[in-house]
């Protein structure tokens, strides 16, 4: 059963009040967010962006479930067609469904849905050098590491080296 569904814009209480209630947990691994990030009208505004690009046939936003509560995101970024034929994904579960194979299968959902009615090639992902659990989650999927970026990102106010995974269709 999948663990996962195209997010609404009726899902953003819910993603606000995961993103308050886990906004301290989350800070080491996200970008330095301004307290309106954590806004219900924020949230609404990412959601409404999202599905327009979804639309556009650019991303995939999906919430992560347990049963019909929503306890994470994870997005197919930057879906790109021609030769390329890719995607970027990232994903995040509450701290109190972490540990429990909501990230694992919440990827498996979306390396299927990618893979099968995107027609896409290729999946990309990238860690914090020490975001070991995330990088368990891919591995599982299948990912491979294939090198590391120095300064990546800019997570928790400072440019931080990521390791990069990927994921062939072909594979």
């Amino acid at each position: 059963m999948p663990v996962t569904r195209v997010a609404t814009v009726d899902d953003a209480p819910a993603v606000t009040a995961l993103l308050q209630a886990n906004r301290e947990a989350l800070a080491p691994w996200e970008p330095t967010r301004e307290d309106a990030w954590f806004t219900l009208e924020n949230q609404r505004t990412v959601l409404e962006t999202s599905l327009a690009a979804y639309a556009q046939g650019t991303m995939v936003p999906l919430v992560i479930l347990d049963g019909d509560e929503v306890i994470g995101r994870l997005n197919l970024n930057g879906i790109t067609r021609g030769a390329l034929q890719s995607a970027a994904i990232g994903y995040w579960v509450s701290s109190a469904h972490q540990g429990r194979g909501f990230a694992t299968r919440a990827v498996a959902d979306a390396v299927a849905l990618a893979f099968g009615d995107l027609g896409l090639h290729r999946l990309q992902a990238e860690t914090l050098l020490h975001n070991t659990a995330s990088q368990q989650v891919l591995l599982r999927n299948g990912f491979r590491p294939f090198g590391v970026a120095p300064s990546y990102l800019k997570i928790a106010g400072s440019w931080q080296d990521h390791v990069l995974f990927h994921l062939l269709g072909t594979e």
